[in-house]
């Protein structure tokens, strides 16, 4: 019975990884850039400047979300070669 405990534990972790990735790299895609285009075209409204600050922060948001996930994706990928060098060791 502790055996298939093992081999079950084994067989549930090859996707949490994967879920983690996508669940972290969703998250920076999505939320920096509808919080930017909310508050831009609210700062537009209010400025009378439309699009531009709202069309600014889009750009600023795009940056910055895709600075974040490369760093994510760099980060889960020095992790993975470090689990797969300790394998081999």
């Amino acid at each position: 019975m502790d055996n298939n405990t093992q081999q079950d534990s084994q067989i549930e972790a090859w996707w949490k990884p994967a879920l983690e990735i996508f669940s972290e790299v969703s998250t920076w895609i999505v939320v920096p850039i509808v919080v930017a285009l909310a508050i831009g075209k609210t700062l537009d409204k209010h400025f009378g400047t439309k699009p531009w600050i709202f069309i600014g922060l889009a750009i600023l948001a795009f940056i910055f979300s895709s600075m974040k996930i490369v760093k994510i994706v760099k980060r889960y990928a020095e992790n993975l070669k470090n689990k797969e060098n300790n394998k081999l060791n």
